[in-house]
């Protein structure tokens, strides 16, 4: 090879290097931090319903996927490695803190979380209230497992990672990628307890779509974005209050109503029949509660519409709050960081009507 030639075939590899270099300094960096489910399962048959989730690691997970790389820089993260329905609140504070520190410290343009189903919109809409930034938090995961017959946690993971980095995500609040659709924290959930399109958001609809990374908006949130929640925590929060709920039902034993607000709590979620309704004894034990001081939150076991306020229940006079269209486990949530923030009553319920 003349020295002309060699000349140019090593201006020609500089420029391809260059302009390598260059596409990857543009990808968005993305943080995939990685709590477990079945999106990191394994089963034993590609036809067979059975699997263990939370056994693969995160590097795992995402070598799966080896197209990440054309859409963005990748970092892996593992925070826990659990089923979801082991999910704790514990988690969602190292959750919460870790994404608030990787965006201070400008190390992600967007974090995407993979988690079990089962748990998804709690842990979701936890961090829609706490995340102190507009950078787009992105959950997702997988009804199959990677081993199943058409599986589904590589496309939810690969679209879920095109979300995080696409810039017409900003500013949504946290979103949840599932099935090619996109879903806000607050209105979505689990509608399904195997198919693929197991999640919805039966009230609003979904916020766009994702088709193999192409990403689309059709509308935005109609309620108040992350960063602008009056119950961010700081970096380290303590210990969440607790708040059970309970469920009410035909014949439902008041007694067992008076035991649980006797169990030294400070709140409490009675998931009513129809409008938020609790039968005329439990209601009696509801109101002693709150005139001790519990916070006392109606919400529903409908699947759909708000809870509204002094219907049927005169919430003035009891000093309840009503949790508008929030279902009762994400009513309970708002309630625990409201109550870690000592806010009053009125500035609660006004909470659940603007987040």
């Amino acid at each position: 090879m003349n020295k002309s030639l060699l000349t140019r075939c090593f201006f020609v590899l500089y420029l391809l290097t260059i302009t390598c270099l260059a596409t990857a300094a543009e990808l968005p960096e993305i943080s995939i931090l990685a709590t477990g489910g079945t999106i990191a399962g394994s089963g034993a048959s590609a036809t067979g319903s059975a699997y263990k989730a939370a056994v693969n690691p995160v590097d795992k997970v995402i070598s799966a996927v080896p197209q990440l790389e054309q859409i963005a820089r990748i970092r892996g993260e593992q925070i826990c490695n659990i089923s979801s329905q082991d999910m704790k609140p514990e988690y969602w504070l190292k959750l919460a803190a870790r994404i608030n520190q990787l965006f201070r410290l400008n190390l992600a343009d967007g974090v995407v979380i993979t988690h079990g189903t089962d748990t998804l919109e709690e842990t979701a809409w936890f961090l829609n209230l706490t995340v102190a930034y507009d950078k787009p938090v992105v959950l997702t995961g997988s009804m199959r497992p990677g081993s199943a017959l058409s599986a589904d946690g590589a496309m939810n993971l690969y679209n879920a990672v095109a979300v995080a980095g696409a810039r017409e995500a900003r500013n949504k609040g946290v979103l949840v990628v599932m099935n090619d659709r996109i879903y806000s924290a607050r209105g979505v959930r689990k509608c399904d307890t195997i198919n693929p399109a197991a999640f919805d958001d039966r009230e609003n609809g979904a916020l766009g779509r994702v088709n193999y990374g192409k990403v689309s908006f059709n509308t935005r949130p109609d309620k108040k974005h992350t960063y602008q929640s009056l119950v961010k925590l700081p970096l380290f929060a303590g210990k969440l209050p607790e708040v059970p709920i309970i469920y009410g039902y035909a014949g439902i034993d008041p007694q067992m109503v008076e035991t649980i607000c006797q169990s030294n709590i400070r709140g409490i979620v009675y998931a009513g029949v129809g409008n938020g309704n609790p039968s005329e004894e439990v209601l009696n034990v509801l109101a002693k509660a709150s005139a001790v001081g519990i916070t006392v939150v109606r919400a529903t076991r409908v699947p759909d519409g708000p809870v509204t306020l002094d219907a049927e229940v005169d919430d003035a006079k009891y000093g309840f709050i009503v949790s508008d269209s929030l279902t009762p486990q994400k009513a309970r949530i708002l309630l625990m960081l409201a109550l870690h923030k000592d806010l009053d009553r009125s500035e609660i319920q006004r909470l659940y009507f603007e987040y």
